[in-house]
């Protein structure tokens, strides 16, 4: 795809160079990596911070230092090129990596949530009930290919006329553009679709995985370089093992959970996180027999939906996009 195109120098400048994905052994905190965040710190995260602030990184001899991408920057592409060992993600840029002309080595190992927790938002006045109601209305997002194939799935399978809707870039006043032009949105139930509602907006929320199984996706999902899987598993296993324990603890223990990420994100109002992370810690592992654990058919789902409405020019097998080895 060329969205990846512009990196692809990059890659073949690190490719098969020992330095790109190489960590450094100090003595007073153990092996350091560098963990890229998909954005900025929120509750998908907050397992990630336990881990850092209970000490778990630190018991599995790691020294683990969290960034953020820059405004143009992908995780995926920034692990692939080794600027970081880990990384945050999403399945459909693990799936755009390993599907590029010139593949770019990376694999997720584990799920942040075991289900895709977005959908489609609207002012529960509009009655937007199913996408045959997006007939006639106006969908306001970031005009992304992938955006545009989702809601053409959705609205075929609900018999409604995909022409029918317009489409518009996001302005990013979020749920304030609601009657101002815009009747539609896709967000997320464990972080707008709450502050939305705890705003005073009475929202009518879709969730996607109930309206094409196909979009039951992982995301976000952890990543690594494929060199790290092969010359250094030893770090690759501890330091999953340490935000495995940092997300069962979230699970279990949500509201402390909210104040170890409250200390990260300060200026965002605990009563907001607290909520946020009370869904999210129900949804991190959701049915799985354990956090983490991602299965082929979800892969190999979204998958044939992406060579389907021609996201990807070809299909790419579930296990060369993702391993579950690190989970044990």
């Amino acid at each position: 795809m060329k969205r990846w195109n512009g990196w692809l120098m990059a890659v073949s400048l690190c490719i098969g160079m020992s330095a790109c994905t190489s960590t450094q052994d100090h003595e007073n905190g153990g092996k350091e990596v560098t963990l890229i965040l998909d954005y900025v710190p929120n509750t998908n995260h907050t397992g990630i911070y336990v881990a850092q602030a209970k000490g778990y990184f630190e018991d599995a001899g790691l020294q683990v230092k969290i960034i953020e991408p820059g405004a143009h920057e992908t995780s995926a592409t920034l692990v692939a090129v080794g600027k970081g060992q880990f990384g945050v993600s999403y399945q459909e840029d693990v799936t755009y990596a390993r599907t590029a002309s010139e593949p770019l080595p990376i694999r997720a190992i584990a799920t942040i949530i075991q289900h895709n927790t977005s959908g489609f938002v609207s002012l529960a006045n509009a009655n937007i009930e199913t996408p045959k109601d997006f007939e006639g209305k106006v969908y306001a997002g970031w005009q992304s290919p992938s955006e545009e194939a989702l809601i053409r799935a959705v609205m075929k399978q609900a018999g409604a006329d995909f022409s029918k809707l317009t489409m518009v870039g996001a302005d990013g006043s979020g749920f304030a553009a609601f009657g101002k032009g815009v009747d539609i949105q896709w967000d997320f139930a464990g972080w707008a679709l709450i502050k939305g509602r705890m705003d005073g907006y009475d929202l009518n929320y879709m969730p996607l995985r109930d309206l094409d199984e196909r979009l039951d996706y992982y995301t976000p999902v952890l990543i690594t370089n494929e060199d790290m899987i092969a010359h250094d598993p030893q770090t690759v296993r501890a330091f999953l093992g340490a935000v495995k324990q940092g997300y069962e603890f979230a699970i279990a223990h949500p509201e402390e959970a909210a104040r170890i990420l409250s200390d990260i994100i300060p200026d965002t109002d605990f009563t907001f996180l607290e909520a946020s992370q009370a869904y999210l810690s129900k949804a991190y592992q959701g049915d799985a027999a354990e956090w983490g654990r991602m299965s082929d058919e979800v892969w190999d789902r979204y998958t044939q939906f992406m060579v389907e409405y021609g996201l990807i020019d070809h299909y790419i097998s579930a296990d060369a996009q993702y391993t579950n080895e690190f989970l044990y």
